[in-house]
Order: structure tokens, then sequence, then C-alpha cells
């Protein structure tokens, strides 16, 4: 599942809209990675989006 563990960012919905004003359903996916982080003391594999990952909210485990 394409969600974030730590901010809850997950799919979005809307629409597209071609030149002649058509509209068709689209989604947005997250950029989810799955990462070793230290959560808790415990070392886990979870899956974060790349914003989380680069505004440090993630430790990773070494």
């Amino acid at each position: 599942m394409a969600k974030c563990s730590l901010c809850n960012k997950s799919v979005s919905f809307g629409l597209k809209v071609s030149h002649s004003n058509r509209k068709t359903s689209r989604t947005w996916k997250p950029n989810i990675r799955k990462v070793k982080a230290n959560v808790g003391g415990t070392n886990k594999t979870i899956n974060v989006c790349t914003r989380c990952l680069r505004s440090n909210k993630v430790t990773r485990a070494v």
C-alpha cells in the first residue's frame, strides 16, 4: 500500500483535463521508500515518503 508510516501521505485523486476540456480521472502517487529505521529502540522496516526522509523525521538503523 502506498502510504507513509509517519505522515500518512497516500494516493490522491483528481481529474485530468484535456485541451478540449474533457475530464478523466487520474491519481497522484507519493514517492514511498522502504527504509530500515530505529523505531522505539528496535530496528524495523517501514514505508516512508521522501519528504519525511529529507526532513530527518526518521532515524535510520545502522
